[in-house]
Order: C-alpha cells, then sequence, then structure tokens
C-alpha cells in the first residue's frame, strides 16, 4: 500500500547542498534504528530491483560504513564514508560514490519527533562543489532516495504493528 508521506527534494539553483524531508508514521526510535541496525539497513537502501552488499557498517562516531549495489543487469555501484556524528537526534555521515571518487559530500539527517509518535528526517546535503551537487542530482538519486523511503515506510510500519 503506497504511503501517504511524500519524500521532498529540495535544490536550489547555485547552491551546494540539497536537502531531502520525509514523515514516517512511527516513532523516531524506530527510525534510528533503520539507520543504524544493518540487518534493517540492507532492506531499504536505494531504488527497487537493487541487491545490496554491505561490506562495512560500523554506526558509531568515527565509524566507517560501505556497500555495493547490484542491479539486473550485474552493474556495480559502490559507495563509502565515515560515521561523523551518531545520536537519537541526529546522524552525520560522508558519502561518496566509488564512480566518481573525490567528490565528497557531508549528510546531516536530523530526526525529529513529530506528534502522534510520528517522526520527520530532515537530510541536509552539502557537496564539495554546485558541479558535483548537479552532478548527483542528474545521477538519478532522487529516484533512488524515493523509492529507498517507500521500502522503509513499509518495513517500519511492519516492525510498529
Amino acid at each position: 500500500m503506497p504511503s501517504k508521506n511524500k519524500t521532498t527534494v529540495k535544490v536550489e539553483p547555485g547552491k551546494q547542498e540539497l536537502y531531502i524531508i520525509r514523515e514516517f508514521d512511527v516513532p523516531r526510535d524506530l527510525v534510528f534504528r533503520a539507520h543504524t541496525d544493518p540487518d534493517l539497513y540492507v532492506k531499504w537502501i536505494g531504488p527497487h530491483g537493487y541487491e545490496m552488499l554491505l561490506r562495512e557498517f560500523q554506526p558509531v562516531n568515527g565509524g566507517k560504513w560501505s556497500f555495493t549495489h547490484k542491479d539486473s543487469q550485474g552493474n556495480e555501484f559502490g559507495f563509502h564514508g565515515c560515521f561523523h556524528e551518531i545520536s537519537l537526534e541526529r546522524l552525520t555521515q560522508t558519502f561518496e560514490f566509488e564512480g566518481y571518487p573525490g567528490h565528497v559530500s557531508l549528510e546531516t539527517a536530523t530526526l525529529e519527533e513529530l506528534p502522534g509518535n510520528r517522526t520527520r528526517v530532515t537530510i541536509h546535503s552539502v557537496y564539495q562543489s554546485v558541479a558535483d551537487r548537479d552532478g548527483m542530482v542528474q545521477s538519478g538519486m532522487e529516484k533512488g532516495v524515493r523509492e529507498g523511503y517507500e521500502r522503509l515506510d513499509d518495513i517500519l510500519t511492519g516492525i510498529n504493528k
């Protein structure tokens, strides 16, 4: 069943940043768990139809993460980064697509409690240049984010019952 919650991606021309905003109809601790529990994480990150291989996942301050997505044609796409802050309120990490090395962004996800046991996730991503940000947007990242959050919504709804 499609969620009534929609993912909003805000991209302003000429800026090195973007925002991703999504609400979930579950408590914040469940959303946090989905971002830090490797068994849940592999089930929702990325677009539909991709298999994820979690190579490294240390969701602690200073920890590392890396994974590979594999599409149905066998193409592989690697990503990695470091966790800078992991708390119930905020998750900060670097993000780098291995197909475009050296172009690292800094992402901060704020997990905000809303009335009715709901949660708003606001991700602020800052890129090294406007060209880097635009390249990420043109790569189809918005589709991957939307589809990943749709899958996360289904997972969290199932856990929360």
